[in-house]
């Protein structure tokens, strides 16, 4: 399934979309989006980053599985399965995972970037 095909689909079956490869043991999954929103799996082995970065795009990350270090502006925490973190608009964060896992991240509007 491309990425053309998840736009605007309401019924997803996780086996029918394929992991990206993003290399340095993370990939991610684009499992459904709309011109507003856009949910995303994001795979992680341990000790993998997620590089600090910012967006201008609305981010809240759900940890489904596993351990993180997550940094937002100046603040670090250990998140853990169940946790969540906000990302707002333009500001700084990353992740190291601490335990091989699995970020759900959502975001306001969808990453145009990530279709590419």
């Amino acid at each position: 399934m491309n990425f053309k095909d998840l736009a605007d689909k309401t019924l997803i079956t996780d086996n029918d979309i394929t992991w990206e490869d993003l290399g340095a043991g993370v990939k991610r999954k684009i499992m459904a989006y709309d011109d507003q929103l856009m949910l995303v799996k994001v795979a992680f082995e341990q000790g993998a980053i997620g590089s600090v970065h910012n967006h201008p795009h609305l981010q809240m990350s759900y940890v489904a599985k596993g351990s993180f270090e997550v940094s937002m502006g100046e603040d670090k925490k250990i998140l853990n399965e169940g946790d969540v973190f906000f990302a707002p608009s333009n500001v700084y964060h990353g992740v190291v995972c601490l335990e091989a896992g699995l970020l759900v991240d959502i975001f306001n509007p969808h990453r145009e970037d990530f279709l590419k």
